[in-house]
């Protein structure tokens, strides 16, 4: 993903995290406690993880069984392109099966690219039902929705959201402008999405800091970023996240979904061991606790 990046100054660039929204505050009630930190990144199959992080000549086969063994949750963006009916989900479970590995399916471009959102329940129930094959392999769901949709049409996504089943865990990630750059929208956003139990997505990319919101409308995190991989400044943005997930952890922050999103492939094994070390991870942890 290289949404909002900035890499030609990307070294120019103001890359602090933003101080936390309002509604943070509010959401982690100061009572800290054990956050179970997951790591991965947006798919199993990049041709750049073979002999790096993945043996030479593996097979494709058994390339998601060996994703599992190093990352313990995967940004399932396939199902942006497609709706997968519950035998296709199975097939990958199985492959996973006997690790703590979550699958976080994203919302198909039908439902969430292509329709108003106020027409598109018949996709949304057959993508559901293909999801919930996952069972307790099934992290959060997000719906991403085009840097178009802006919070003219709130009320569509409002609505949408409000008919979702409360059994199953939602984000939502936004990125015109106007949501975060309007006061009473962005308000409005974040306190909605608390309201309705739901996540709001925090995206992390160098050249669109208004998606570094750190609203916080759930006590748990999916965070999205974006780095160049082969950069110092990608280990420096992390250092900042480590002690922002420390703050939260000693406020009640629970379960942490953290995506890695590497511009260039070639420095993402690399990328991965810095993160390990970072956090103190081996790559055959399963759970992990934050602290």
């Amino acid at each position: 993903m290289d949404f909002g990046a900035n890499w030609q100054f990307y070294d120019q660039l103001d890359l602090s995290l933003t101080p936390d929204e309002w509604i943070t505050k509010e959401v982690l009630k100061g009572i800290p406690g054990e956050s179970t930190l997951r790591i991965g990144t947006s798919g199993w199959s990049r041709k750049e993880y073979a002999g790096t992080l993945y043996p030479k000549g593996i097979r494709e086969a058994g390339v998601l069984t060996e994703y599992s063994r190093i990352f313990n949750c995967v940004e399932l963006n396939a199902t942006h392109y497609k709706i997968y009916g519950p035998d296709a989900v199975r097939k990958w479970v199985e492959k996973t099966r006997g690790r703590d590995f979550k699958f976080c399916p994203k919302v198909p471009q039908v439902i969430s690219h292509h329709s108003t959102l106020l027409n598109a329940g018949e996709e949304t129930a057959a993508f559901l039902e293909g999801v919930r094959a996952f069972e307790d392999q099934l992290g959060p769901i997000f719906l991403q929705l085009s840097e178009y949709f802006s919070p003219v049409r709130k009320q569509n996504l409002y609505k949408y959201l409000e008919q979702l089943p409360r059994d199953l865990k939602f984000f939502v990630e936004v990125r015109h402008p106007d949501w975060f750059g309007i006061a009473a929208e962005r308000r409005e956003f974040f306190t909605t999405l608390h309201q309705l139990g739901i996540g709001a997505v925090i995206t992390d990319t160098p050249g669109r800091r208004d998606c570094l919101h750190m609203g916080l409308t759930t006590p748990d995190l999916f965070v999205r970023f974006v780095t160049q991989g082969g950069h110092p400044l990608d280990i420096t943005r992390l250092h900042k996240w480590k002690k922002r997930l420390e703050e939260w952890q000693q406020s009640g922050l629970q379960e942490i979904y953290f995506f890695l999103h590497v511009h260039d492939g070639k420095f993402e094994a690399d990328f991965y061991r810095e993160v390990q070390k970072l956090f103190g991870l081996t790559s055959q942890q399963t759970q992990m606790s934050l602290f």
